[in-house]
Formats: C-alpha cells, sequence, structure tokens
C-alpha cells in the first residue's frame, strides 16, 4: 500500500503522477496476461477493494461494501442525510482491458477531495463515491448492476443471471461476502440527491485532435445486446457431403457478415459481434449450433429498432436459405442518456478558472449514468486518451491531463451551489 504523501504532492504540476501511480498500483489486482481483467464478484475484484478504501480514507471519507458488490465512500455530511453529490465509477474491466477505464473516475474525485482537505476546504454538502462493481457485463449476461441498485431499478431476475461456470450473480454476491437481499434498500432518494458526475477516459480520438486535456459531455449512447442461436445439425465432418450439411457456423458466419452490412448501410448506427461459441466446436464434427451476440449503439431508440429489424430480416433469409434454426433474444437494453444542463455549465466554469479549453461532445460509449439518470441528474467528463484507444493494453493518459482532471473536479466542487442543483 502507499505511504501517506507529502503536501507537496498536491502543488502544481505533481498531482498528475500521484494521480497515475494510484491507477499503476490498482492496475497490479487483474488475472495473469496483458492489461488489466477485473471481474465482478472475482478475487480480483475483492483484492483492490483495501487498496480503495485507503484512498477513501485518505480523502476523508468512510468506505463501506454495500449488498451490490459496490464499494461506497461518503464524507460526514452525506453520513448525517445532507443533500449529497455521487460520483464514480466502474473497479470492473473487459478481458485484458486497460488501466484507465473505469478506474481513472474513482481515483479522480478521491485525489480532488483529498487536495481539498490538504488544503482545508470543507464541501456545505454531502460526497459520496462509488466504486461500482459491475459496469462492463463481462462475466454475467447483464450489466449496470452497481448503478441500477443505486437506481432502484435492479430486477430481481437479474440476479439468477449466469456466468460461464453456472454460478449465478446471486451466488457470487454471497460468495463475495454480501446480502443480494438487501439491494432495494441501496436505492437513494432523488429529493436527497443532488446529481451523479463521473470522470471517465473518452475512448474516441476527438480530444486528442483539438488538443484539448478534458471534454464536457453532452449524452450518453443508448445500448442493446441480443444473444443469437443458430442450430444445424452435427455429422461427421468426412462422411457427410457437402450438398446435404446444415452447417451451424458456416451459416452464424453467413449471418455475421449480414449484421455488418446492416451496420454500415444504417447512418447513426454503430454495433458488433463480439462473441461466438461453437458447438461442440470438435475438429472433425460439423457444427450443431453456435450462439453469438450482437450489440447495437445509437442515442436514437429509432435508429437501433431500425438496425434491429433489418438484422432480424437479414438473419432469417440466412437460416432459411441453408436450413437451419435461428432465435434472437434481448439481453439487455439501456436508452440513451442526456446530460443535465446545470452539470454541463458547471463543468464548463471549472474549466474555464483553470484554464483549460473544453467543448461539449457526445459519448459513443455507455456509462453508468444510463441507470443512475433514473435517480438524479447526470453529467460526465472526459478524459484525453492517446490515440483514443479504450478495452486495450495499451491505453494511455498523460500525467498533465490527469492533472487537468482533478483541477477540474476541484473547481468544480467548490463552486457547485447544492441550493441550484436542478
Amino acid at each position: 500500500m502507499s505511504q501517506q504523501p507529502p503536501h507537496a504532492t498536491f502543488a502544481e504540476g505533481k498531482i498528475g503522477q500521484y494521480l497515475l501511480n494510484r491507477l499503476d498500483e490498482a492496475a497490479q489486482y487483474s488475472q495473469p496476461g496483458a492489461g488489466v481483467t477485473r471481474l465482478f464478484c472475482s478475487t480480483e475484484h475483492r483484492q483492490v477493494l483495501p487498496l480503495i478504501e485507503q484512498w477513501m480514507t485518505r480523502a476523508g471519507l468512510t468506505p463501506e461494501l454495500d449488498a451490490a458488490g459496490n464499494l461506497v465512500g461518503r464524507c460526514p455530511n452525506a453520513l448525517a442525510g445532507e443533500p449529497t453529490l455521487i460520483m464514480g465509477s466502474h473497479q470492473d474491466s473487459v478481458v485484458e482491458g486497460g488501466k484507465y477505464d473505469g478506474m481513472l473516475g474513482i481515483a479522480v474525485p478521491l485525489v480532488a477531495l483529498e487536495a481539498l482537505r490538504h488544503a482545508g476546504i470543507t464541501l456545505p454538502y454531502g460526497v459520496e463515491v462509488v466504486a461500482f462493481g459491475d459496469e462492463e457485463g463481462v462475466r454475467f449476461p447483464t450489466t449496470l448492476v452497481g448503478s441500477r441498485a443505486l437506481a432502484g431499478t435492479i430486477d430481481p431476475q437479474q440476479l439468477e443471471a449466469l456466468d460461464k461456470q453456472g454460478i449465478s450473480l446471486r451466488e457470487a454476491l454471497r460468495s463475495f461476502g454480501v446480502e443480494p437481499d438487501g439491494i432495494p434498500a441501496l436505492a437513494r432518494d432523488p429529493a436527497n440527491t443532488l446529481g451523479f458526475v463521473e470522470v471517465h477516459i473518452e475512448q474516441g480520438p476527438r480530444l486528442e485532435q483539438r488538443d484539448h486535456a478534458v471534454g464536457v459531455v453532452t449524452s450518453l449512447t443508448g445500448i442493446e445486446r441480443h444473444q443469437v442461436t443458430v442450430s444445424g445439425k452435427a455429422g461427421h465432418a468426412g462422411t457427410t457431403p457437402m450438398s446435404g450439411r446444415h452447417d451451424a457456423l458456416v451459416g452464424a458466419s453467413d449471418m455475421v457478415l449480414a449484421v455488418d452490412r446492416v451496420l454500415q448501410a444504417t447512418e447513426g448506427l454503430v454495433g458488433v459481434v463480439g462473441q461466438l461459441d461453437v458447438h461442440p466446436n470438435a475438429v472433425n464434427v460439423i457444427p450443431a449450433s453456435v450462439t453469438f451476440t450482437v450489440e447495437l449503439r445509437s442515442p436514437q431508440s429509432e435508429t437501433r429498432q431500425r438496425g434491429q429489424d433489418a438484422i432480424q430480416a437479414a438473419l432469417h433469409e440466412v437460416a432459411e436459405r441453408r436450413g437451419l434454426t435461428l432465435s434472437m433474444d434481448n439481453t439487455y437494453r439501456a436508452d440513451g442518456a442526456h446530460c443535465a444542463e446545470w452539470i454541463m455549465r458547471g463543468l464548463e466554469q471549472a474549466c474555464a478558472s483553470v484554464e483549460q479549453p473544453t467543448e461539449r461532445m457526445f459519448s459513443g460509449a455507455g456509462h453508468d449514468g444510463l441507470a443512475m439518470q433514473d435517480v438524479t441528474d447526470i453529467g460526465m467528463l472526459f478524459v484525453r486518451c492517446k490515440e483514443g484507444l479504450s478495452h486495450h493494453p495499451d491505453e494511455s493518459i498523460s500525467a498533465a491531463d490527469g492533472e487537468a482532471a482533478v483541477r477540474v473536479m476541484m473547481a468544480f466542487l467548490q463552486q457547485l451551489d447544492p441550493s441550484r442543483c436542478r
């Protein structure tokens, strides 16, 4: 664990490196292999918690692990029931991801609060910083579990979702040491919640192209995910005539190309087929079935629906032509979210006060704000990342840009008037 930092740590030009050192330390809690792999309710998730607890304590917050696997730090005003601003992001990662996606949004507000504390500055409202347990939705076929818990929108059926080992989310949470039956009590009171603000790497190239360290986000994309199952007929690879085969993998390959054609042809829609599972997956057996995922993203629900309809039609055409059966099930859906004007203005004013140029920009990625919009106003600050790269081991930010983000958040927190948060 890191030692208590000297006051010089918070001098101009020093905070950025302090921030990066923290993120380097957190990145060690990962499965072996390239980049960072830290899944929800995993050993690595458990191992990183004491480090984040230490960060929270240094910022003057009291940490607590909640029933949804979130680590929540609260200042004395928040513990006393005062109107509270929530900040934070997710600690989980994709497989072989980077060290900044998610974790940056935990570290930045905590460093900002710690710096204010060292300066003797007390905020006149409550503050929570949340390290959400699950945002990526990698281990289980559900996502935003942590933020949906705070928003009070967890569907009990989500707790029955199974990982690849057949472990349910409910079982995983209990093994993690929390009681999922307590999730309903985590819902925040909208009347006592000032807003939710997240800091995140941009995951795109626009800030780098503009030569800006930070940007103010206007809205988050809507996302939906589907699981497609293609069923054919297994057979001997050497004795079954080619003309008589019902090869599920060949059909699925044709379908993947069909999905890409729809995406290429639909304005304002992006998506991906990111996962395929082949059964029986044997070298000398014609594949009997293939399951693959289709993810669609657009801020406009009408655009996503148009794309989904076109994809379904294309997949059914392939299935009929190749003598296969097909099912397509929606596994996740979240409409786009618009950031609150007062938060956008506040972030812009904070940027100006620390002499950081900025502009408003749209997020093509989904974030915890998609869930938090159901309980409070949301806002987001983007931080430039090298080459716009994310979900990759080479994900990178500079110390100078990290410091810019911390200074913006320090200014935002000091300028925020809780009586005008609407």
